[in-house]
């Protein structure tokens, strides 16, 4: 399902004359390493395709992102790419894949405040693209994290082959920051990569619990907007410092069992 990027991927040295090798760059860099293991480590992957991409610190017109053919679990600080928003690989070995550049590009050049770009078909989320309705119900506390905050891609066009459809991707997400993809699957975006993960990881589990309380038969019982909108400020209140905490223990875990993340 992986498509190789039509355009001619190269490695501009000249084009810059600052490195890409400063610590801040390096930990983004295993910090998005450390979010593609731990969303293999909880089923949240799709074989090889779905990406997680981030603003290069101090550049922002380049672009970290997984590579074309490594599943989420190989992921490492150095199999990761920097892409420039035309196609060039201008640090990494190997190519991104045409639907991530396609995508992440036009969605970090389109919405500048999307410090970092998520997308999955994991599997409850996706669920919830694929049937009629709303697909948050705002009937669990967890779901209430992202009152307001979600908007929905209600036409499927197929992949993302072209600068066209990631265009039109990210006019459709607009000023939210979670977009479910009808017939697709979900992306987060974020300022930052703490941010996207812990969003990531409880839209997944928010998902999950609905589908579980819908399975059961019964009607589902949402809480009053107003509640819901107060829930979602306290929410986001403290949303940044826990998003914070939250990466800090996955790398701790990983750094325990799987410490080559950071190579």
């Amino acid at each position: 399902m992986a498509h190789e990027l039509d355009i001619k991927s190269s490695q501009p040295a000249l084009r810059r004359n600052v490195s890409l090798d400063t610590d801040e760059i390096w930990q983004a860099r295993r910090d998005i390493a450390a979010c593609l293991r731990t969303a293999a480590r909880l089923g949240l992957e799709e074989g090889i395709c779905n990406h997680f991409s981030a603003v290069v610190p101090g550049h922002s017109d380049l672009f970290i992102v997984n590579r074309l053919g490594w599943a989420f679990q190989e992921a490492t600080a150095s199999s990761l790419l920097i892409c420039d928003f035309d196609g060039n690989v201008v640090a990494g070995d190997g190519f991104p894949e045409a639907t991530a550049f396609y995508i992440h590009a036009r969605l970090h050049k389109m919405v500048p405040r999307a410090g970092a770009a998520f997308h999955t078909h994991m599997p409850n989320a996706t669920a919830l693209s694929m049937v009629e309705g709303e697909p948050l119900v705002w009937a669990g506390q967890t779901a209430l994290k992202f009152y307001g905050r979600v908007a929905v891609d209600e036409n499927y066009n197929g992949l993302a082959l072209d600068e066209g459809e990631g265009d039109r991707i990210a006019s459709v997400l607009g000023d939210k920051d979670i977009l479910f993809m009808r017939n697709h699957g979900v992306m987060v975006c974020a300022p930052n990569i703490a941010e996207a993960w812990d969003d990531l990881y409880y839209l997944e589990r928010a998902a999950e619990v609905q589908l579980k309380a819908m399975g059961s038969g019964r009607k589902l019982l949402p809480v009053s907007p107003e509640i819901a909108s107060r829930v979602a400020r306290q929410m986001r209140e403290g949303d940044p410092e826990s998003a914070r905490m939250h990466l800090e223990s996955i790398r701790r875990v990983l750094d325990r069992h799987e410490p080559e993340y950071r190579d």
